[in-house]
């Protein structure tokens, strides 16, 4: 049994994650749950037993295992070398150390191996990265993949609690004439589309987008990817959708694609044009497998392959993935 603490316990994420050690029956002999301040001292019900919130401190991460990152960047760097100095293993699901070449990137169902080479923490990648490696990774098997072509669309809630109730709100303003105020966003989101996720960072190309290049070479060991991706933000409450084109070393047919995704770990394969089925947000959500589709030719390169996948961005996009790490842990 171990001893556990989600730092940022409050957040959708930590909420999310507080529910799925519970359905995952991690094997845990205490939880210790860590907010700011004004969380401190409130008390919520876990697996049936209540457990107060905390400040995070060296002091209180004192006797843990493992600490999930649940918070902010910010937040997850102030606190993880307390969380290392205290003696437990920090897996963080924020970006503070995702390129820091002495933590292991990890998707389990990818490059679980990489667990082994930490030194105190271990990161969780981007939610978007999740979800399109998990859906590439068994055909990257067949022939290395050369680049990627993406586009994302991300649900409301990947912008936090306030996404969707943002979402709502615009909706019913919109139904009653009221004018619309975006707080969350930069623009509305109800029946728009906002082509920008994150700041400008490379080229005119975001933080965001910049992610699944960046940390693809890292989780697949493909130094030399290159990756042009647009992040668009969509009025759907919950799951990331993704159009991928892949460029591979050597040509790799559709029925061997939809072969190796369709025993893949993580992923479901749902492709079937004719009878209208394909991965949809609306079927991914609150589950942790991704669901791939649309599997077709590139019709501008021979070695390339064009598919679609989501993702629930909460659960294996986030709150799952670092679980799952966690589990890589105990096991090894």
């Amino acid at each position: 049994m171990y001893k556990v603490g989600i730092l940022g316990a409050t957040g959708a994420v930590g909420r999310e994650m507080m529910k799925i050690l519970a359905e995952r029956q991690f094997p845990i002999s205490e939880l210790r749950l860590f907010a700011s301040s004004r969380s401190a001292g409130k008390v919520v019900e876990w697996n049936g037993r209540p457990v107060m919130i905390q400040e995070p401190s060296e002091e209180n991460f004192r006797g843990l295992d493992i600490v999930l990152g649940a918070a902010e960047s910010d937040i997850a760097r102030l606190y993880a070398p307390e969380v290392v100095r205290a003696g437990a293993v920090f897996v963080d699901n924020s970006s503070a150390y995702r390129m820091d070449d002495d933590v292991p990137l990890v998707i389990p169902e990818v490059n679980p191996e990489d667990v082994k080479l930490h030194h105190g923490i271990i990161a969780s990648a981007n939610c978007s990265t999740i979800i399109t490696v998990t859906a590439v990774n068994a055909l990257n098997a067949i022939s290395p993949i050369r680049s990627m072509v993406a586009s994302t669309y991300q649900a409301v809630s990947g912008a936090g609690a306030g996404g969707p109730v943002e979402l709502a709100e615009e909706v019913e303003a919109l139904r009653t004439g009221k004018p619309v105020q975006p707080k969350v966003f930069s623009h509305q989101i109800a029946y728009n589309l906002i082509p920008q996720i994150g700041g400008e960072q490379y080229e005119g190309y975001t933080s965001e987008e910049m992610k699944m290049q960046n940390e693809g070479r890292k989780i697949m060991h493909l130094p030399d990817l290159r990756v042009t991706c647009t992040c668009v933000r969509v009025p759907v409450v919950r799951s990331h959708s993704i159009s991928v084109t892949l460029r591979f070393d050597k040509p790799v047919s559709v029925r061997e694609a939809r072969h190796a995704i369709a025993a893949a770990p993580g992923c479901r394969l749902v492709d079937d044009l004719g009878n209208h089925e394909y991965p949809m947000p609306l079927d991914t959500s609150d589950q942790d497998l991704v669901y791939v589709g649309r599997i077709r030719p590139d019709l501008t390169d021979d070695n390339g392959l064009t598919l679609w996948c989501c993702g629930d961005q909460i659960r294996k996009g986030a709150a799952t993935n670092t679980i799952q790490v966690a589990e890589l842990l105990i096991e090894k």
